[in-house]
């Protein structure tokens, strides 16, 4: 659905829709501190002069387009502080900011950023896995772009789901540098012509990967530069809704056709990892008032040592008494012990650990 910033109140937070007209004046029209995310994809200022031909003299389908054009450097430093003190304003106080470039223009992007009281949290190095080549051969081919993810404040409390992030890596830390192709194939946009909708179309994974990472389902994300909807489309498959803006008529069409045809994903698949940190509490007594484990039934360390289980929740062993965590450090002479993995029950002759207990109870608690 694309609205005019006539027909949408300053009241009220257009969610699922594309604005039409200049991104700092639609921004400046909604509510302060109203979206969670801003997943900005500025003009590059590629200050092109002429055309770029191949070897074979083929003409290159650059940037060219009137949207990248700037007259000065002062220019476009002025363009970004508006749209940036806008996007700001916009931000909840624990709001977040991506925003990506090129050289040519992110380390401007990235100083009035910060002049602006925005805290990088990270710069993430996005690596072409399928580059355009340098056609001229008098420089390095251009392989990467540099996103910058920042908080509102420093200090400011951000979303960051670590263990989902961890997963999509294969178990392993995600890094800063990311590799993934181009947006090319099938999922690259046409016209009415055949031609590329758009020059600078993102792929849906790198907004797959930002938005697992940095928001929840139901978070509100916001694309100021939204040319054919990527942020769109992919914010809507995971249940997060999306606020667009952009002022090319053919840019919105496009977009309002491709997000007619994205669903949802299910509540089920929208679930992802949480550390252990933020999945709820339960308290080994809540084992024993649940009859999960019984007053007098013994549980066994890995060495075979035993302790029973008290009606309070405590533990029992010849020496000592405590907590599950406190009776299995003292037993391992250790300073601490983690008793949800150091602790097993027997249960048709098989000993199996408490914390598939604990589990059990957090699966019954989850919404």
């Amino acid at each position: 659905m694309t609205v005019t910033l006539a027909a949408q109140g300053a009241d009220m937070l257009p969610l699922d829709s594309i604005l039409s007209g200049d991104c700092v004046d639609a921004m400046n029209a909604l509510p302060e501190a109203s979206v969670d995310l801003i997943f900005a994809d500025p003009p590059y200022n590629l200050q092109l002069r002429g055309d770029l031909h191949r070897p074979d003299n083929s003409r290159v389908d650059a940037v060219d387009d009137v949207w990248d054009k700037f007259d000065s450097l002062a220019a476009y430093d002025g363009f970004t502080r508006a749209w940036l003190a806008a996007a700001r304003r916009l931000l909840k106080p624990h709001g977040a900011l991506w925003v990506i470039g090129s050289y040519h223009n992110i380390f401007r992007v990235g100083t009035a950023l910060q002049d602006q009281g925005f805290w990088i949290l990270n710069d993430v190095v996005w690596r072409k896995s399928n580059p355009m080549p340098n056609f001229r051969g008098k420089r390095l081919t251009n392989a990467h772009e540099t996103l910058i993810w920042a908080s509102k404040t420093e200090g400011a409390k951000y979303t960051f789901n670590y263990e989902a992030l961890k997963e999509l890596n294969e178990g392993t830390q995600m890094r800063s540098d990311w590799v993934l192709p181009i947006c090319s194939g099938h999922e690259r946009l046409k016209d009415a012509q055949g031609e590329k909708a758009h020059p600078t179309q993102k792929p849906e994974a790198l907004l797959h990967r930002i938005l697992v990472g940095t928001t929840n389902p139901g978070d509100v994300v916001l694309d100021p530069f939204f040319g054919t909807g990527t942020t769109g489309a992919v914010a809507k498959l995971l249940g997060r809704h999306y606020i667009g803006i952009e002022r090319e008529e053919s840019y919105r069409e496009v977009a309002t056709k491709r997000l007619g045809m994205v669903r949802p994903l299910d509540a089920a698949a929208l679930q992802t990892t949480v550390s252990k940190r933020a999945a709820p509490r339960v308290a080994f007594g809540q084992l024993v008032e649940r009859g999960l484990l019984r007053p007098g039934e013994v549980l066994v360390n890995p060495r075979g040592q035993a302790a029973k289980v008290r009606v309070d929740g405590s533990l029992v062993s010849a020496e000592h008494r405590g907590s599950i965590h406190q009776v299995g450090a003292a037993l391992e002479n250790a300073p601490s012990c983690n008793g949800w993995t150091y602790w097993q029950f027997r249960r048709d002759g098989q000993l199996i650990p408490i914390d598939v207990l604990r589990q059990q109870i957090r699966a019954e608690m989850a919404p």
